[in-house]
């Protein structure tokens, strides 16, 4: 098994995930006003919460170029 540092990939990965969360809320409740920004900052910290420092994920899901 491989491990991933969760904190670094959501952070890496910041934009991207921010930008799919904003969608995902838009979808369900278009009519709803939020501040993305905001939202996005709690799921990191109940991210970081929940997932270890390090997490363990099949090797398959690990490319290396």
């Amino acid at each position: 098994m491989a491990r991933i540092k969760v904190e670094d990939v959501v952070d890496h990965l910041d934009t991207e995930f921010r930008r799919a969360l904003e969608e995902t809320i838009k979808e369900h409740f278009p009519r709803q006003d939020f501040d993305a920004w905001a939202i996005f900052r709690t799921f990191k910290r109940q991210v970081y919460r929940k997932c270890s420092t390090w997490e363990e994920v099949p090797d398959d899901y690990i490319e290396f170029d």
